[in-house]
């Protein structure tokens, strides 16, 4: 099978399989990391197909809803990629892209550990989705999705979580960016995901400021 139509076949079922999915982690959130893992890209030595079919099938079956079953997304991945006749290398390198590049299996300390250029490219992607305006604009539609507040004073972040106490927050939104979306920045792996995230984190910075002045908090 040509790239273009495998590429084009994946678009298809993820689309498909994505078209009632909460409005962060729907087919717009893959097709941004999409493009975003394209324009990486072209500043990094790395496979492209692996890259672009990691980036359309990250999401695919998100463990926070699927009662945080995280072997449904990797094996659903690949039970596609199987029936497109995919060589078995670019499947499990495809794969263990999805196991690794959750921001909460960081916080997995015996959790084994896994690298390429190829994972650091989709992570970055992912990443930049969830910084900047996109990203304040995912973190809240995540948190009406789940009903949580939208800032309480007296529910600090947690700053020390480990994986399965992130699993299981509840806390209001505000929280997760001190939690995990301004902690992204320093994450990055490639140069120009850095590069990219500084405007974006900024931007998340001027929004915080502006929302604790208009709540009439100090922070």
């Amino acid at each position: 099978m040509k790239e273009e139509q495998l590429l084009q076949n994946t678009i298809d079922f993820v689309k498909s399989e994505l078209k009632n999915a909460e409005g962060g982690h729907d087919w717009f959130h893959i097709d941004r990391v999409y493009r975003t893992s394209q324009l990486l890209l072209k500043h990094e030595n790395a496979d492209g197909m692996v890259v672009l079919l990691a980036a359309l099938l990250h999401d695919i079956a998100d463990p926070k809803f699927h009662d945080g079953d995280e072997h449904i997304g990797p094996e659903t991945a690949k039970k596609f990629l199987v029936s497109q006749g995919v060589e078995q290398e670019t499947i499990d390198h495809v794969v263990l892209i999805i196991e690794h590049m959750s921001f909460k299996n960081s916080l997995d300390k015996n959790r084994a550990s896994f690298s390429s250029k190829e994972l650091e490219i989709v992570q970055d992607a992912d990443r930049l989705d969830a910084i900047g305006a996109v990203g304040i604009a995912r973190a809240f539609n995540y948190g009406g999705f789940k009903n949580r507040e939208l800032y309480d004073p007296n529910v600090p972040p947690n700053l020390n979580m480990s994986k399965e106490e992130y699993k299981k927050s509840s806390a209001p939104t505000i929280n997760h960016f001190y939690e995990k979306l301004l902690l992204l920045k320093d994450k990055m792996n490639t140069d120009t995901g850095k590069k990219l995230a500084q405007e974006r984190h900024r931007f998340m910075e001027l929004f915080l400021e502006r929302f604790f002045k208009e709540t009439g908090i100090q922070k």
